[in-house]
């Protein structure tokens, strides 16, 4: 859908700004400062990116005070105290969301025992098994699987192609992008000297409001109790959850991190892209783990930790500028040891 434009001085009322420049530049789109053209809005809250705002063909953009007074640059601003917030409140403006189209797609199919309340989007070809339950305004991708017994809260968007294994308990609001895997039985298995026998999962997966899972990921329900992700939770793309984990309320996990079996993560904790956590262990709250992070033990609450093993980020720093030091100075030190040998 292409979106309709707004007057900059219609946009600074939104977001609560203060103008400078023309109120009337239209704005049809937006972009970053090193892309934007002359109908796009940007924004810049960072000095990183101070240098594009000179350069910038943008044709309005959003910043705090501590730029207003840059002298390059576009010349109609909007002054905030945040201007990534503002943002998404103009993209809402411009970009609003396609209209649901309501209703069973005559190629869905809906298993015996099924209810639902009030209105539902069952795209082509998905699928609810049996004595499935769902709330009020629950869309159902192209293609997607509701498996036997599974509850949904309202308003719940399950895309095309994901899958919501049986008996799944998910909250209200949740949303399940393409492709991803819920409640998929974990990894586990018996060893003995005839192979490797799988251990048969019958615990739960229940998915609190309020959470998103990103496409392609993969949560599995608990071996014996269960796997659970707490309300408010953002999960990237290409994650993998495994059985008994337990993850707490807001938590933010990026793309390709992977939590082994009985991982306990408390609230509001953040894993950077590709971390990996080892199984039964605690990462305590607002704990934070670098990008490749590679956890073994537990973490403290607060803590910052990077590298692998996993130890406190400032820690890691400073051995890797001693690391640079004694880079520098290696060849001096290698004709020492030839002199004394």
């Amino acid at each position: 859908m292409k979106p309709e434009g707004l007057a900059a001085g219609t946009i600074a009322e939104l977001v609560g700004g203060r103008l400078v420049g023309r109120a009337d530049i239209t704005i049809t789109g937006t972009a970053s400062l090193d892309r934007a053209g002359p109908l796009d809005l940007s924004f810049l809250d960072s000095s990183r990116y101070a240098t594009q705002l000179a350069c910038s063909q943008a044709g309005a953009v959003l910043l705090t005070s501590e730029f207003a007074d840059t002298p390059a640059g576009p010349n109609t601003r909007i002054i905030v105290s945040d201007p990534r917030h503002a943002l998404i409140r103009v993209m809402a403006a411009l970009y609003p969301k396609e209209s649901t189209r309501w209703g069973v797609h005559p190629t869905a199919t809906v298993g015996r025992g099924v209810r639902w309340q009030g209105r539902i989007s069952l795209g082509a070809h998905a699928h609810l098994g049996a004595n499935v339950q769902l709330g009020e305004g629950c869309c159902i991708g192209e293609y997607a699987q509701i498996g036997d017994n599974a509850t949904l809260g309202d308003e719940c968007c399950i895309g095309p192609h994901a899958v919501v294994c049986p008996s799944t308990e998910i909250g209200d609001r949740v949303v399940i992008k393409s492709g991803a895997r819920v409640g998929t039985p974990g990894y586990a298995f018996v060893t003995d000297a005839h192979g490797h026998e799988p251990v048969r999962h019958v615990g739960r997966c229940v998915i609190e409001s309020d959470v998103e899972i990103g496409a392609n990921t993969t949560v599995d329900r608990g071996s014996l109790g269960e796997t659970v992700v707490g309300k408010g939770t953002k999960i990237d793309n290409l994650v993998q959850v495994g059985h008994n984990v337990r993850i707490g309320q807001r938590c933010l996990i990026m793309a390709q991190v992977g939590l082994a079996g009985s991982t306990v993560l408390e609230d509001d904790v953040i894993l950077a892209g590709q971390a990996g956590l080892a199984g039964h262990l605690t990462v305590g709250k607002g704990a934070r783990v670098a990008a490749q992070g590679g956890v073994i033990g537990d973490i403290a609450p607060g803590a910052t930790v990077s590298g692998y093993p996993a130890r406190p980020h400032r820690e890691v720093l400073r051995q890797a500028a001693t690391l640079s030091r004694l880079t520098a100075i290696a060849p001096f030190l290698e004709r020492m040891v030839e002199r004394d040998s």
